[in-house]
């Protein structure tokens, strides 16, 4: 059961799951169980052509499991378990599961506010769940929902040319035609509309931040891991935006590595300075 579940992970992101490695091992399955659910949804929505009654037999079937019945699903049988555990709220599920259904039928986002609503069940919740898995305190749930924003705009970013092949425009349609934009190629108008989002989602992940102080040293490093590794990709399209157009920018796995030890280092000096309330890193 373990073995398939990590499979699911490992395949789905290289980012989250090469910096969860430095969780403990009791957390670092809970998030394999949690990323799991997600995934699988979403590549359901995702494939090319879309699994639709796939899809929305899985959430049938989810529903079952949720509801006591033994469905014999390793996945979601894994989630509800956490989820009661860990005392999900099912209304973070229902958005969850809404917005990838919205997938099927919703394909261009007009607005910020629409790709906001959007967010909120597709990556808000997550770090919603990921508050819950890593029993923080309830003040920190506006930084949790910021988290999951923020990675996830720069997702949007990133993969603007994957998801015009799939049809989809997630980042504002009204933005795109204010900068000029009116077709995916290499001009000033996009480079400067790309990087007019870029430094929303640094505004989104700056205040993500704010909330590092509610987080454990032992769970702090990993979570910083993938964030820091999200503001490289997002400082590397900020000065090379036509970068989106040929490829996916995405940090290699020796970053990835290296940023942990960089990180584990700095949260233990940072925790060790604070604890002997030193002013100057305050």
């Amino acid at each position: 059961m373990r073995s398939e579940l990590n499979e699911i992970f490992r395949k789905g992101s290289t980012t989250y799951y090469n910096s969860t490695l430095f969780f403990p091992p009791h957390i670092r399955q809970d998030v394999t169980k949690l990323y799991a659910f997600v995934r699988v949804f979403d590549d359901l929505v995702d494939s090319v052509p879309q699994r639709v009654q796939e899809f929305y037999n899985l959430r049938r079937l989810y529903e079952r499991q949720r509801d006591g019945e033994e469905t014999g699903n390793v996945v979601l049988s894994s989630f509800v378990e956490l989820m009661r555990r860990k005392n999900f709220e099912e209304s973070w599920v229902e958005a969850f599961l809404d917005s990838m259904e919205s997938d099927i039928y919703k394909k261009v986002y007009y607005s910020l506010d629409e790709t906001l609503k959007y967010m909120y069940g597709s990556a808000e919740v997550i770090g919603l769940f990921m508050m819950r898995v890593l029993d923080l305190p309830e003040e920190s749930r506006n930084y949790a929902r910021m988290l999951g924003r923020s990675m996830q705009y720069l997702n949007f970013i990133r993969d603007v040319k994957e998801d015009q092949y799939l049809g989809r425009t997630y980042l504002p349609k009204d933005e795109m035609e204010e900068f000029g934009v009116s077709s995916l190629e290499c001009t000033p108008q996009f480079s400067e509309f790309i990087r007019f989002q870029v430094n929303r989602y640094l505004s989104f992940e700056r205040e993500a931040e704010r909330g590092y102080k509610y987080i454990p040293r032992r769970y702090l490093i990993p979570i910083k891991t993938a964030s820091d590794m999200y503001k490289w990709t997002g400082m590397m399209i900020k000065a090379y935006p036509c970068l989106v157009l040929s490829r996916k920018v995405k940090p290699r796995r020796s970053r990835i590595v290296s940023s942990v030890f960089k990180n584990y280092i700095e949260v233990y000096l940072w925790t060790l300075f604070s604890n002997l309330r030193l002013p100057i890193l305050r």
